[in-house]
């Protein structure tokens, strides 16, 4: 009887061995797995990493916009001579005032200057106003989604400050003094040949360039988070767009 109960034992004791080591490796592929898979984010994480970049995005942009040369040396988002008045610069240049022209060009892009430093408080009060779902789509949005989110919710806001500064800083950097010979010696040539006199809105000029100028720096400022992982500053910013696939 005894001859019979110890294979029984050594048997069992075999499956039980093995049974033991196929569980052990089940288990550690489970860990490995879990190790190589990042955890998913919680939608706390989501807005906390957006809210961030475009934090960073929106400094980083009237930072590089607000200062002198900011737009002017600009060449992505330099304000040119206004484009209904082409037709000024033209005869302008014909007729030897290119000085005045190139002071009148400079002295549009000082105002823009001058102008978007009113953006920052417009900016992160959108921010703030940032929901769940407008998290979520901003972060699966592709490039440029959370600059678009800022041009739908400040867009007004910005005509709004900035108009006033505009017409500070025309005045500040007096702009009028270059336009004015400029646009008076047209118009008196035209009263002469009969051709349409001219004379554009200056201060809408400016503020819808300035504003079109910033927000093309907050989406590169924006895309460079989005596709570089230097550019990622924090702990946060890495996790987020760290889950993105591009």
């Amino acid at each position: 009887m005894r001859k019979f109960i110890f294979p029984v034992i050594v048997t069992g004791l075999f499956i039980t061995t093995t049974a033991c080591d196929v569980l052990n490796e089940v288990a550690g592929d489970v860990l490995t797995t879990d190790t190589n898979t990042p955890p998913a984010l919680t939608n706390g994480e989501v807005i906390s990493g957006l809210k961030e970049a475009l934090n960073v995005g929106i400094q980083n942009s009237v930072n590089l916009t607000s200062v002198t040369d900011g737009f002017l040396k600009n060449e992505a988002i330099r304000l040119p001579f206004p484009p209904d008045a082409i037709k000024v610069r033209e005869k302008a240049l014909e007729w030897g005032l290119n000085g005045q022209v190139e002071k009148f060009e400079t002295t549009l892009n000082r105002a823009a200057e001058e102008a978007t430093k009113e953006a920052l408080p417009i900016f992160k009060n959108a921010i703030l106003g940032m929901s769940i779902s407008d998290g979520f789509s901003i972060l699966n949005g592709g490039d440029g989604a959370a600059t678009r989110f800022l041009q739908d919710n400040t867009r007004a806001q910005l005509v709004a400050a900035f108009k006033p500064k505009v017409d500070a800083a025309i005045s500040t950097v007096k702009l009028t003094e270059y336009w004015n010979p400029i646009i008076n010696k047209y118009n008196g040539a035209m009263s002469l040949t009969g051709g349409q006199k001219l004379n554009p809105d200056l201060s809408e000029y400016v503020t819808d360039r300035a504003i079109v100028g910033l927000f093309h720096m907050v989406e590169l400022e924006e895309n460079k988070i989005r596709k570089d992982p230097i550019a990622r500053v924090s702990d946060i910013l890495q996790k987020v767009f760290g889950s993105i696939k591009n």
